[in-house]
């Protein structure tokens, strides 16, 4: 059984770091720009056959935007993690746990987009709950570019327990809502944190505010209410990331 890798970022990365799975490279003909050649010669390089096709047959493959790039590849086994894997996780960290919570992001591409986000903030893992939520899929890997592979995503049974056991380890909980009296660049981001985010629309459910040790949000200048959910946790984390970079 084999599985499709698409986007340049996504297979850029497999190429990389598991190019014993991919099986074959497919580029779409005429392509001959930068990234492109780069993938090419990346696969060459790994002895992966490099099988150019037309853009309809591309399209055809996926149903999905490739990016004029698809990789083959046996079925992918990457490492799973579970809950009872975060209090050794924690144990190995050199510094204060820095975590996402996603509490029921349905869409794919905003997973893969918080995913991303989170990557590139440094965050040491993103927790969300097993049921009702999205989970790692080909379109959360295009999306993400890397990061679902790069960065611990963890499912968990029940959201409020994995809190509650969060704040035994000393890490605080701070939740996202218009509803919040102080802002983020109010609030001590500082130290053992883990950031929740709510789903789209809805926000955070009722418990999960509830278990949370404080409150921010965003402040809002113009008409609009609300952020889209990725784009919310990316300004979030980067806020975070900023505090922890001062002394």
């Amino acid at each position: 059984m084999s599985e499709l890798v698409y986007g340049v970022h996504a297979v850029e990365v497999l190429l990389k770091r598991n190019s014993s799975n991919v099986q074959c490279l497919y580029v779409q003909r005429n392509r001959h720009d930068q990234r492109a050649h780069k993938l090419v010669k990346l696969a060459q390089a790994n002895d992966i056959p490099v099988i150019q096709k037309d853009r309809e047959e591309l399209d055809e493959m996926t149903q999905q935007r490739h990016q004029g790039v698809i990789a083959q590849c046996s079925q992918l086994k990457e490492k799973q993690y579970h809950e009872k894997h975060i209090p050794e996780m924690l144990d190995a960290l050199d510094e204060a746990p820095f975590i996402l919570i996603l509490d029921g992001v349905t869409d794919p591409h905003n997973l893969g987009a918080c995913l991303r986000s989170a990557d590139a903030a440094g965050v040491h893992m993103v927790i969300a709950p097993k049921d009702n939520a999205a989970s790692i899929t080909d379109v959360v890997r295009k999306v993400a570019c890397g990061a679902a592979e790069s960065v611990p995503f963890i499912p968990v049974t029940n959201l409020v327990r994995t809190m509650k056991q969060l704040q035994e380890r000393d890490v605080w909980i701070a939740g996202t809502t218009g509803d919040a009296e102080q802002d983020m660049y109010q609030a001590n981001l500082k130290g053992g944190l883990a950031i929740v985010m709510g789903a789209e629309g809805d926000g955070m459910r009722r418990l999960t505010q509830e278990n949370c040790d404080f409150l921010i949000k965003i402040p809002m200048a113009g008409e609009v209410s609300s952020l889209n959910v990725s784009v919310a946790t990316g300004v979030t984390l980067f806020e975070a990331v900023r505090q922890r970079k001062i002394n």
